[in-house]
Order: structure tokens, then C-alpha cells, then sequence
């Protein structure tokens, strides 16, 4: 149990048996007028069962019973029909999660890939991605040389299928560093 100031983005709380991961927390305090109002927190959270995203506020004070999620290693092994199929390093057992289970996750997903699956009371609930990752380019229009007003870009393919966009010197083939939380070019990698 943490009073609710504590508790930051990506910490996981339980309410009436729910679990919720925050995905962002600001602090508020009205200063205005001659009564000033106690201390606020303003989360905007995800129900790790439904998936459902809300925002909430609640005092600063508030006591929240604070969880912590189960972590395993796991292998992603392949995607069919929108599962995608993950072994655990150290039982070798398997398990399938969807595409709600996995968010954004799908978009830098390749074979053999090792991440972390959050489990709740045995049950995954979601992943947790290295903040980088390193994938092949696909494709990608060339780049038109003096086509350089303001930050350059254009739109390249990864081998996941996702699409984001590069500098205009980034051919097909090129390994880059993509930013997962965000979705963003880093460098390239090769």
C-alpha cells in the first residue's frame, strides 16, 4: 500500500481485484484563491484485464494498493491469425497472447526475440519491450537530393510491416535503432 503521490508511469495498482498499469501521472495543486485545495494526482491508466484506458484523479494522500507484476522471459516463436505464440525461457511452456494483450508491441515483433511477459495471478496481461530495438528496413522510396527543407524525411517499411519515418539517406537493407516507446527513428545501425 503506497499513498497514490508515490506512484509513477508504468507502476501497477489493484482495485477492487482490477489490475491497472499508469501509463502517465501528473501532479496538480490549485494555488488560487484563499482556500487552496489539497494536492491531486491525475493518472491516465489501462485495466490489464480489459485493456480499457481511462483517466482518473484522486488526492495525493489516497492510500492505493500498490502490485507488482510477475515478469517472465519469454521467446516470441511466430504470429497466426492475429496470436502470437512466446515460450518461456526456463519451462520451455507456451503461451499465446493477442494483439490487445501486446499494443504497440506487434509493430517491432521478429522471430526469436526475447522480451518480458507481465503476469497477473498466472494470467499474461501485457509485455515489456527493451526501449530500442534494431530492424532491416524493407522498403523505402530513394531519397530526392536537395529535397532538405527543414528535417528530411520520408516513410520507410520494417520486416515487421510496421511504417515509420527515416532521413532521406536511409536505403532498403540499412539496420536502424527505433525507439519503442514512441515508435521514433534513433540511427541507423549498420
Amino acid at each position: 500500500m503506497k499513498p497514490a503521490m508515490e506512484l509513477r508511469q508504468g507502476s501497477t495498482y489493484r482495485k477492487d481485484g482490477v489490475p491497472y498499469i499508469i501509463l502517465k501521472a501528473d501532479r496538480h495543486q490549485s494555488t488560487s484563491g484563499k482556500k487552496a485545495r489539497a494536492a491531486e494526482m491525475k493518472f491516465k491508466i489501462k485495466d490489464l484485464i480489459s485493456n480499457k484506458v481511462q483517466e482518473i484523479t484522486v488526492l495525493s494522500t489516497e492510500i492505493m494498493d500498490d502490485i507488482i507484476l510477475d515478469k517472465y522471459q519469454m521467446q516470441f516463436l511466430y504470429q497466426m491469425d492475429g496470436e502470437y505464440n512466446f515460450m518461456n525461457q526456463e519451462t520451455f511452456e507456451q503461451i499465446v497472447l493477442g494483439e490487445e494483450e501486446l499494443g504497440d508491441a506487434v509493430n517491432y515483433l521478429e522471430d526469436e526475440m526475447i522480451i518480458q511477459v507481465l503476469m497477473y495471478e498466472q494470467t499474461p496481461v501485457g509485455v515489456e519491450l527493451p526501449n530500442t530495438v534494431i530492424i532491416e528496413v524493407t522498403y523505402t522510396e530513394p531519397g530526392l537530393k536537395g529535397d532538405t527543407i527543414g528535417r528530411a524525411t520520408k516513410p520507410a517499411t520494417i520486416t515487421t510491416g510496421y511504417v515509420l519515418q527515416v532521413p532521406l539517406f536511409v536505403e532498403i537493407g540499412d539496420k536502424i535503432k527505433i525507439d519503442t516507446r514512441d515508435g521514433e527513428y534513433i540511427e541507423r545501425a549498420n
